[in-house]
């Protein structure tokens, strides 16, 4: 009963990684230099990868959610 859930949790770390690093990869080509003072400076610095984690959190957030639904679709009929 117990050894869906080793490998749900496994999936979810993988997802949650996988779509962190995409973000992280997509906000390169963003220009904060337009809207901070120091682009590279800690705060730039931290306001990036603070802006990487809740993009990633909600990518993977929707693509889990979607995962979950498609997977209970057997129990419609």
């Amino acid at each position: 009963m117990t050894d869906g859930f080793g490998q749900d949790a496994l999936i979810q770390i993988m997802v949650n990684l996988f779509f962190l690093g995409l973000s992280w990869w997509a906000l390169q080509s963003f220009r904060f230099d337009l809207f901070v003072r120091e682009p590279k400076g800690p705060q730039a610095i931290m306001l990036r990868l603070l802006t990487a984690l809740a993009l990633a959190y909600l990518v993977s957030r929707f693509f889990l959610d979607y995962l979950q639904a498609s997977r209970l679709l057997q129990y419609l009929w």
